[in-house]
């Protein structure tokens, strides 16, 4: 019998490596000659960086960087083993979680540490990259990142624009840098906002990084102005593709400075740790995260998942804590079943600390009522 584990973390509890850990131990107590093929999975989102690191077999490297407020930060990313291809998430230096909610403000944040973090890839020879843009303290548009990476913004008297949300209303001439990005780029990118607008960078996600209504209607005119400068300059008109108001518009600028292509996140993380490849011959997918509900329907991990292994017509079984989705809900994500590793009433805290031992004996009941009749 041959098992593919593929679950994400169980927030809060358990990550994606010591949930596929614990699955293991209850496979081998069910099951001793079991086939397990375990491949920690992501969503693109935290964390996706580190477990793409592990599942290419290679090492995380911690570099000095730049914070959304220009401040000295330790910063960290992962490169393949074959020194090809470098994992990196926008959130390790330009992210909400490096700030206090107090100093929250997207008009003087920059994307400049991420753009550090790229440059340090490409010193060490990388020629593909997967970045992570969720998580954004920014509304640069990814001029930070591009300044870090060679591009110069001038004013309409020819001096520098510094490369902050505030300042995009400034941008008069853009300068590429002298030698073109050998570097091939995949984003991952759940959102579909366009760039500016109603639906777009500033109005839905600014004021969760602390801007105002004035702000939001600044940094918005800085949007449109940028888009417009780019269009005017180069031909290229990023205004309304989908994905392109991601991380206050840097899907616009991974776009347009490092000629990216934005994908959904877990197809990036399916690709990227060979799922597909692993299906041919298994016999189940064991897969889970901490709380499947109606948005695990709306692309995340499980249901990309669940989807990819019907077609090769292999069974999906979901673990999770929480398990609110309903019974319709779990057919149309192509799951064969869902159960919650809770057996009983118990506070958070109880939940969080048992949370390993409470996955390892919940598939070891799975594997035993789906392998009743070989005892």
């Amino acid at each position: 019998m041959k098992i593919l584990l593929a679950p994400d973390k169980f927030k809060g509890s358990l990550t994606a490596r010591q949930v596929c850990d614990a699955m293991t131990e209850g496979i081998r107590l069910a099951h001793p000659d079991a086939e397990i093929v375990a491949l920690p999975m992501a969503d693109g989102g935290e964390g996706t960086a580190e477990v793409l690191t592990q599942a290419t077999g290679g090492q995380w490297i911690t570099v000095s960087a730049l914070d959304p407020f220009d401040r000295p930060i330790q910063a960290s990313y992962g490169i393949s083993s074959d020194q090809q291809t470098a994992f990196i998430e926008m959130s390790q230096a330009s992210g909400l979680r490096l700030l206090h909610r107090n100093e929250l403000n997207p008009l003087k944040a920059s994307t400049f540490g991420t753009g550090q973090l790229i440059l340090d890839a490409i010193s060490r020879g990388v020629t593909h990259l997967v970045l992570g843009i969720g998580g954004s303290a920014t509304n640069d548009a990814g001029i930070g990142m591009a300044a870090a990476l060679g591009w110069q913004f001038l004013d309409d008297q020819g001096e520098p624009v510094t490369p902050y949300g505030r300042n995009l209303e400034q941008i008069a001439q853009l300068v590429p840098p002298v030698l073109p990005l050998n570097l091939s780029v995949e984003v991952a990118c759940d959102v579909t906002n366009p760039l500016f607008g109603p639906t777009g960078a500033a109005y839905v996600y600014g004021p969760q990084k602390g801007a105002s209504a004035d702000d939001v209607a600044k940094l918005d005119q800085g949007l449109r102005h940028l888009a417009h400068r780019i269009q005017d300059q180069f031909g290229v008109d990023l205004a309304d593709i989908p994905g392109a108001g991601a991380a206050g518009g840097l899907g616009a600028g991974a776009l347009f400075f490092l000629k990216a292509t934005l994908k959904e996140g877990v197809k990036v993380v399916m690709e990227q740790t060979r799922f597909a490849e692993n299906l041919p011959g298994t016999d189940l997918v064991l897969t889970g995260e901490g709380k499947i509900d109606n948005q695990t329907l709306q692309g995340k991990l499980i249901n990309g998942i669940a989807q990819e292994a019907k077609k090769f017509a292999v069974p999906t079984v979901a673990l999770c804590g929480t398990l609110e989705a309903k019974p319709q809900e779990l057919k149309a994500l192509g799951l064969t079943a869902a159960f919650s590793v809770l057996t009983h009433p118990q506070s958070l805290d109880e939940a969080l600390s048992g949370a390993y031992d409470a996955v390892r004996q919940t598939t070891f009941n799975v594997l035993r009522l789906l392998n009743r009749n070989t005892d």
